[in-house]
């Protein structure tokens, strides 16, 4: 996947949050402030302040493209990211809120793409990642997924030597299971023997479904009955903690329980050691931080129901990735594909377009102050 983006800088915390009637909130404090307070609550740096202009942002409908400060417009609908490991929230899509906002990635940014970021194993995703999460590779460098990321010729020469026909998504099926992470980046050895190929694109589409949680058409996965999470006694208006009970697989939050959640699912880690479903939780809590201020303050006054539903099926996707993961350590390619058959096919390297994002010339995009942007 020669095409890689690096991480979306924000900036400023404040531009993305677990509720989106929080960003609408924070949208309407900041807008209806004077000037002063604006640019306090606004938090400025030197790639945005309220009086820069800002592209807007591909794919937004009425965008506004004038100074913030002049004229903020509405409050652009927020749009769903990937804001830490196996974390959903929201973002509000306005270049000019945004220290790196990545535009070439909001181009291919449709119901066709999907995002691979390499943290140290590797996660796919169908929306956006927003952060300090890891590189970012799209699948596909064009909208409609017409056009591959990956190098070119790869797919052919795949399809010749396992006698099937390889689409996109089967290499990062592939690269799911059989790809780990080395000392020059996230390494994929492709295997010589059809039958290893056909089992790692098994274990990786396993992967990948658990993953996107089904994905926008798909049926989200589901623990066997028996091992299905549910809420036991009713999440409080507002829970004060998260604690585990391992002898009865049950999560507290407050007086609220949900139960069975297996041991896996609550000792699972995101990159640097942290567990997913604390990291989650906290994520959740920091508007009502005594430390928390302007309008990172803004948020829910009550638990939100949705959160519930979306924490057990968090619950759901780190306990099936934790089954998957022994499965996963104990996969081999078998014999490897050598190098030189790639460089004999022209597979590799690379040709150097093929790093670089795709020519758009078939739509306008509108650049600061409502000019057409040529690209």
């Amino acid at each position: 996947m020669p095409w890689a983006v690096g991480s979306l800088r924000l900036g400023r915390a404040w531009v993305a949050a677990p509720d989106p009637a929080a960003l609408r909130a924070r949208w309407a404090a900041l807008t209806s402030a004077e000037e002063r307070e604006q640019e306090r609550l606004f938090r400025p740096s030197r790639a945005r302040t309220p009086a820069a202009g800002a592209a807007a942002l591909p794919g937004r409908r009425s965008p506004a493209t004038a100074r913030f400060a002049d004229a903020p417009g509405p409050c652009p609908e927020p749009v769903r990211v990937l804001r830490e490991p196996f974390d959903e929230q929201w973002l509000l899509p306005d270049q000019r809120l945004i220290d790196l906002a990545r535009p070439e990635l909001w181009r291919v940014l449709d119901e066709h793409q999907l995002f691979s970021v390499e943290t140290p194993e590797l996660l796919v995703t169908a929306h956006l990642p927003v952060g300090r999460l890891g590189r970012i590779r799209p699948l596909h460098r064009r909208p409609g997924g017409g056009e591959p990321n990956l190098a070119p010729g790869l797919l052919p020469l795949l399809g010749e030597r396992y006698g099937c026909r390889v689409a996109p998504e089967d290499v990062l099926c592939w690269i799911l299971a059989a790809g780990r992470p080395g000392p020059r980046g996230y390494e994929v050895p492709l295997t010589a023997d059809p039958g290893r190929w056909r089992a790692g694109l098994e274990l990786g589409h396993r992967i990948l479904t658990v993953q996107l949680r089904g994905g926008p058409a798909g049926e989200p996965p589901r623990l066997p009955g028996g091992r299905r999470p549910y809420v036991r006694s009713a999440v409080p208006a507002w829970p004060e903690g998260l604690v585990y009970d391992p002898q009865s697989e049950t999560l507290g939050l407050g007086a609220g329980t949900i139960s069975p959640v297996p041991a896996g699912a609550w000792a699972y880690e995101a990159p640097g050691g942290t567990r997913v479903l604390e990291a989650w939780f906290a994520a959740r809590a920091a508007h009502r931080d005594p430390e928390a201020e302007g309008l990172e303050a803004i948020g829910p006054a009550a638990w939100p129901q949705a959160w519930t539903s979306e924490l057990l099926a968090l619950v759901t996707t780190l306990a099936l990735l934790a089954d998957l993961a022994p499965e996963r350590a104990e996969f081999t390619p078998g014999p490897l594909l050598p190098a030189a058959a790639l460089g004999a096919a022209g597979v590799l390297p690379p040709p150097r377009w093929s790093r670089r994002p795709a020519s758009v010339l078939d739509h306008h995009e509108e650049g600061p102050g409502g000019q057409f942007a040529l690209l």
